[in-house]
């Protein structure tokens, strides 16, 4: 794969040429191939749908403001560009988990015509779009989890059910018209998505497609919803999703319409790219677990070296452009980024929130990632060029001991991540950075 290709090593010093057959043996602890390059970078984000926003907005207005910072802000916290929007199916007064419908009443049959409805908060989520718009995000993702229960063959919103044939061009109207409502707001939906884990039925709101019937779909709403990017298919587990964008690929008008295939991680981590030239999201996940985890190294599987772990291999193994988890914050037993405690007003922050700013801070839309590795098995390495020229080298030391990186060139600065730091910048001194064990460190270099 790089055989006469120059080589950029030690981050910045040019190095010999190297034949494939010996590129592993390549002198240095860790080696950037400037001129090897992979996919373009969307961004990093969240998704607070699901009523969520609201446990935010139930707080004293210093604690939105700070939360707001750990989201979106690039020196206070993550600097997410991506924010993710849950479009709604059920009628007004619905359980606290369910989010409300544009048109939660059957207007008369699929040939009738609409009778939207729209109150200018979307269950909080236009105040924290416009909050997230002020400090720059620019990526806005909105997703159906269902069709509004009339739509559908099950008669509801929940328990799975798919959407009657007759309905398909109305609910392509439906989404379309949930852009425009935003739009009135001022937040331009850059990304939509028409299903949520299609192959997946839930006790919430859900609804069945095959990676077919996806596919066929996709064909009705490109043309309704122009101008925005159609996003397929969100299916719960990532090997599962490569058949959705196998359909997607197989059918050439369906192809023509979605720009960015998507996928969960809860029934099966990344593994692989899927099958398609588009950009690819890694669009929901979070681990399971049964308590609130602030940690970032006990084992649990939820603290902040898992997460971390995960971007990367999402990054390198799947070739993401783009990183969404679920949730930006919640409440009770969460795997949420952050807790909210509704009773005494407060919050919590948890390692898994640095695991993530890690990378959404410093790689930043537009990044493309290069070829990087390393001499030592316990680090696990990724690069990136941003469209500044600012390169970021992140360090997963998965090792108990620490390792010494020597040679790094130009202006650098180290941030460290682990249990006792959150982003701390650390010396780069002599060309030299330790990598501490069990850590995470960020190497931005800039000239």
């Amino acid at each position: 794969m790089w055989r006469g290709v120059a080589a950029i090593t030690l981050l910045g010093l040019p190095a010999v040429p190297v034949p494939s057959a010996q590129a592993s043996a390549a002198p240095g602890v860790i080696t950037v191939r400037e001129h090897v390059r992979h996919q373009e970078i969307d961004g990093f984000g969240i998704s607070q749908a699901f009523r969520r926003n609201e446990l935010l907005r139930a707080l004293p207005e210093a604690q939105q403001r700070e939360i707001l910072d750990l989201w979106f802000d690039r020196d206070k916290g993550a600097g997410f560009s991506i924010l993710r929007l849950g479009i709604g199916s059920s009628p007004a007064g619905s359980p606290y988990d369910h989010m409300v419908s544009i048109q939660p009443e059957d207007p008369g049959g699929p040939g009738a015509p609409p009778r939207y409805v729209w109150d200018g908060d979307d269950n909080s989520q236009v105040w924290v779009a416009k909050a997230a718009k002020e400090y720059g995000v620019r990526r806005f993702f909105a997703d159906a989890w269902s069709a509004p229960g009339y739509m559908k063959d099950n008669g509801d919103d929940k328990n799975g059910g798919a959407l009657k044939p007759e309905w398909r061009t109305a609910y392509a109207r439906y989404l379309a018209q949930y852009t425009r409502f935003y739009a009135q707001e001022g937040i331009r939906i850059t990304d939509l998505g028409f299903t949520n884990e299609p192959d997946f039925t839930a006790t919430y709101a859900s609804m069945r497609f095959t990676p077919a019937e996806a596919a066929e779909f996709a064909k009705v709403l490109g043309p309704v919803a122009k101008g925005v990017n159609l996003v397929c298919c969100d299916s719960f587990g990532w090997k599962e999703a490569k058949a959705y964008s196998a359909a997607v690929e197989a059918d050439p008008e369906a192809r023509r319409w979605v720009r960015t295939h998507t996928g969960h991680t809860y029934a099966s981590p990344v593994d692989g790219p899927l099958p398609t030239t588009r950009r690819t999201w890694m669009s929901e996940w979070n681990p399971n677990g049964g308590t609130w985890d602030e940690r970032w190294d006990d084992g649990g599987g939820y603290d902040g070296m898992a997460i971390a772990s995960a971007v990367h291999d999402a990054l390198t193994l799947g070739d993401v452009s783009g990183y969404v988890y679920w949730l930006g914050a919640s409440r009770g037993a969460t795997r949420a980024l952050l807790q909210i405690d509704e009773t005494t007003r407060t919050y919590h922050v948890s390692k898994r929130l640095w695991a993530l700013a890690a990378y959404s801070r410093f790689i930043r839309p537009g990044a493309v990632r290069l070829d990087a590795s390393a001499a030592d098995p316990s680090l696990k390495v990724s690069a990136f060029r941003n469209k500044d020229g600012s390169r970021v080298v992140e360090i997963l030391n998965t090792g108990t001991t620490p390792v010494t990186w020597q040679g790094v060139r130009g202006r650098a600065t180290a941030y460290v991540t682990d249990e006792a730091h959150d982003l701390a910048e650390s010396e780069v001194t002599g060309r030299t950075v330790t990598l501490a064990p069990r850590s995470l460190t960020t190497v931005v270099v800039r000239g």
